[in-house]
């Protein structure tokens, strides 16, 4: 006979075995590093300039990054931190290489459905590197226990409570104690105050917003990382809100997110779990825009309508279920998305199913469904077996028509999500505007 402990020590053997892949997967020194740019990338596929412009520009001013340039002398290279200061100093033409963006707080994406293996990190780990190679400053956030988008991002231990769990311990903590302040007498207040809370949540309750948030390899992006322990995050959390039948446990990331400098990020994006839960409901409630993988098979179909259905469902009931609480705490209620979005995944061109379901996407969902899917190359396949995107893959590594098909299909796809996030940010600015 089996019980508990048995499961215990499979889990312990597997996570010390997952560290030392984790760790051959990196560099020898155990940390991701971000790899440099080459003046062919960077004239190609960011500043959109010819190469020789470019050069020209470089010989014309040595003030600005020059890069490393290789033992024979044919290739340039720079880091990512020297392009986004040639993307401040340079104009092309007139044009400055910095990206649109709108006064106001970031825009929240988050990246979710059901179904496993449609590529749901493989898209929020692609459009956070997309977008910082924009010149854009990126917060990813891991909804998923698995935090396959923490361990792409470089970081391999974590402690469960720098993690959303972490941040919806401290979002208790401060409701609690928000909730007994309204009451003239907090002896008269039905609910808990933080320090009638379990110790464990008491102890995270104190720290910073900030201190939920680590570095990246990419000077750009910030994570605040997900890690296997976090997985009891929807036990947890139905505990809590039995404790305290006044804390709307949806909002959360919102209201964590709200306390960050209106000016600290540009673009903020959820990866979330395959399950509608406490932690999905509260990436839900704190976007502004949905977007839904999906594969191009029957089953996929089948699991995003599922998704969007019990999604739907869910939102409706908390709208018609919590709606004192929630405004009693300042949440708007329904909630309502600038866009939802449908976004194919491992797309082949080249295969009639593929097409087909393409075309009923499209027939059912319409302009919904975004143009550019994600087509399955084999660096694709590479990203998610070294956890390594296609930007971040260096393109001598394999035929560079290769590299660049799937960086083209990339791009494609965050050109239009660039797209997307910025009428939701433009749409925004004029409402707050208009309220003004």
């Amino acid at each position: 006979m089996r019980d508990h402990s048995d499961l215990q020590s499979m889990n312990e053997r597997s996570l010390a075995q997952q560290a030392a892949v984790r760790r051959a997967t990196f560099s020898p020194s155990e940390k991701k590093t971000l790899r440099p740019f080459s003046i062919w990338e960077i004239s190609q596929f960011m500043f959109d300039v010819p190469a020789d412009t470019l050069r020209k520009r470089l010989a014309d001013d040595p003030s600005l990054p020059q890069g490393v340039v290789e033992e024979d002398g044919r290739q340039r290279w720079f880091s990512l931190a020297e392009i986004n200061e040639l993307r401040r100093r340079l104009r092309f033409r007139g044009k400055s290489l910095l990206p649109k963006r709108p006064p106001g707080r970031a825009v929240r994406v988050a990246v979710s459905n059901f179904k496993g293996g449609v590529g749901k990190t493989v898209v929020a780990h692609h459009l956070a590197n997309a977008a910082a190679l924009d010149g854009y400053r990126v917060l990813a956030i891991d909804f998923d226990p698995q935090a396959t988008l923490t361990h792409s991002m470089g970081l391999v231990e974590i402690k469960e409570w720098n993690t959303v769990w972490g941040i919806m311990c401290r979002d208790l903590c401060r409701e609690a104690d928000r909730i007994v302040a309204a009451y003239d007498d907090p002896a008269d207040c039905p609910y808990p105050s933080s320090d009638e809370l379990p110790q464990d949540v008491q102890s995270i309750g104190s720290q910073r917003a900030q201190d939920f948030i680590q570095k990246t390899a990419w000077p750009t992006i910030d994570i605040i990382p997900s890690c296997a322990n976090a997985a009891f995050v929807e036990f947890a959390s139905a505990q809590y809100r039995a404790l305290h039948k006044a804390w709307s446990f949806f909002g959360c990331i919102s209201r964590y997110l709200d306390e960050l400098p209106e000016d600290q990020y540009d673009i903020i994006i959820f990866d979330c779990p395959p399950a509608i839960g406490y932690q999905s409901l509260n990436a839900a409630f704190a976007a502004d825009i949905l977007y839904v993988p999906s594969g191009p098979g029957y089953w996929e179909y089948d699991s995003t309508t599922s998704y969007l259905g019990q999604l739907g469902d869910a939102l409706e009931d908390i709208s018609t279920g919590f709606s004192a609480i929630a405004e009693d705490a300042g949440i708007r209620l329904p909630k309502r998305f600038d866009d939802i979005r449908l976004l194919m995944t491992r797309f082949e061109a080249s295969n009639s199913l593929h097409v087909a379901m393409m075309d009923a996407f499209q027939n059912v969902f319409g302009a919904d469904v975004c143009r550019n899917a994600i087509e399955m190359t084999r660096a694709v396949e590479q990203s998610g077996r070294f956890q390594q995107s296609v930007y971040e893959q260096d393109y001598r590594q394999m035929t560079r028509e290769t590299w660049k098909r799937a960086r083209q299909s990339f791009d494609a796809a965050y050109s239009e999500f660039r797209d997307t996030v910025l009428r939701a940010w433009e749409k925004r600015g004029s409402a707050e505007g208009g309220e003004a």
